[in-house]
């Protein structure tokens, strides 16, 4: 299938279009979250530390991370569908890999691969709205791609854990690399190429080939900080740390953890839902992503300081305290569209990509993190619990410094 020059798609087409990007990263954030689900297994099988597994899951989205740079300059150069179809070799190699391995240090380069493999997922779609789809589509286009990604941390939950018994973490990962070669093709069919004017890259300023306009933008700095900790923050949670949380602070079952991630990213993917609903509705009002960031953020830190401070007393609740902290760190989310339409069209691939590098460094540095100050603590003598909650305090300073840089780096931007 081929495109227009026309800056939009018809519907019928922007659906499709929307529908194979959407399985695509369905796959990915299964991929991203399944750690959080086969933790307990893989603890048990391989003795893995809380630093172990932390680096472990982290594994991904430093591959994932790694690639964001050199990611932005071929989207803006050769388009969504050629990149996303050779990345996604890399993630159906990862998963056999994955699959395979019999070491840690196997693992852990099998889910380097995967995140290296699935880090177009994103930014491939998201670069082909900024052209294809108006200012209230893209907003809400972006959010039922978050959506979508919740539907596959939903996935990595309950049904994985059903699977477990019967066929073993390692088919499971031979399943989804069958799952990515489905994806591609799919994607093969229904994308349309990436056609640009011969002026587009031949008579841009040499200042523009790069990502000097990226890094010199002070709204891209403004929102650096937030996307680090706050939206890596969420991602960090919802992907790896509240699985163990529910099971050392909560005293849940694996099991009843996995029952407590489903809904958690059941209660993400409803609320992704709404945000795609209304979204369009507010940029009509001139309601900005700006003005909803420093409106509702906030209510996370109310939710985390909660979670943290009433601890074990929560009990069955545990689960439904940290979907709420989910629900509410996700007025950030609204940033990545923001920064994106913050730049003209040939620049969006670089500015997503820049923007992606920022929140999922945030996440590789935060699972670490987290996980590294948890053994920390419990090197001091201290009990797991008061060591869960005294490396998730940590983690909250640095989310609230984060959203006070927002409001003190408040700019006029034209963009």
């Amino acid at each position: 299938m081929s495109a227009t020059l026309s800056p939009l798609l018809q519907r019928r087409q922007m659906v499709g279009v929307f529908l194979a990007f959407a399985f695509a990263y369905f796959l990915s954030t299964l991929m991203r979250a399944i750690t959080a689900t086969l933790s307990p297994a893989l603890t048990q099988e391989l003795a893995l530390s809380a630093q172990d597994l932390g680096l472990l899951s982290g594994g991904y989205f430093l591959g994932f991370s790694a690639t964001q740079l050199p990611l932005g300059k071929l989207l803006d150069l050769h388009g969504p569908k050629k990149v996303i179809l050779a990345f996604l070799v890399f993630a159906a190699l990862g998963c056999l890999c994955f699959a395979s391995a019999e070491s840690f240090l196997g693992l852990w380069m099998a889910r380097f691969l995967c995140g290296v493999g699935v880090s177009a997922c994103l930014m491939s779609p998201l670069t082909g709205f900024r052209r294809w789809m108006d200012t209230g589509a893209q907003l809400r286009a972006n959010s039922w791609m978050l959506m979508t990604g919740s539907l596959g941390m939903l996935s990595s939950t309950l049904p994985v854990q059903w699977l477990m018994p019967i066929t073993g973490w390692r088919a499971i990962f031979a399943g989804l690399a069958v799952l990515v070669v489905l994806a591609m093709l799919l994607i093969y069919w229904v994308v349309p190429m990436w056609e640009k004017p011969a002026t587009d890259a031949s008579k841009r300023p040499d200042s523009e080939l790069g990502y000097g306009p990226i890094w010199r933008n002070a709204y891209f700095w403004r929102m650096a900080p937030v996307g680090f900790f706050c939206y890596a923050g969420m991602l960090s949670v919802q992907t790896l740390w509240a699985g163990p949380w529910m099971t050392v602070v909560g005293g849940y079952s694996p099991l009843a953890a996995a029952t407590g991630l489903f809904a958690i990213n059941l209660s993400m993917l409803c609320t992704f839902w709404v945000w795609g609903l209304i979204t369009p509705k507010l940029a009509k009002r001139g309601v900005t992503a700006n003005q909803l960031i420093a409106w509702g953020q906030p209510l996370s830190f109310v939710c985390l300081i909660l979670l943290i401070w009433v601890g074990p007393d929560l009990g069955d609740g545990t689960a439904a305290a940290l979907a709420v902290f989910c629900v509410s760190s996700t007025f950030v989310s609204l940033a990545q569209p923001a920064v994106g339409m913050a730049f003209p069209p040939h620049l969006a691939g670089r500015a997503l990509s820049a923007y992606n590098l920022v929140i999922f460094g945030g996440v590789f540095v935060l699972q670490w993190g987290i996980g590294l100050g948890i053994d920390l603590f419990k090197s001091f003598g201290w009990a797991p619990v008061l060591a869960f909650q005294s490396a998730f305090s940590v983690f909250g300073v640095c989310a609230v410094l984060s959203y006070v840089y927002f409001h003190w780096a408040n700019r006029d931007n034209s963009a």
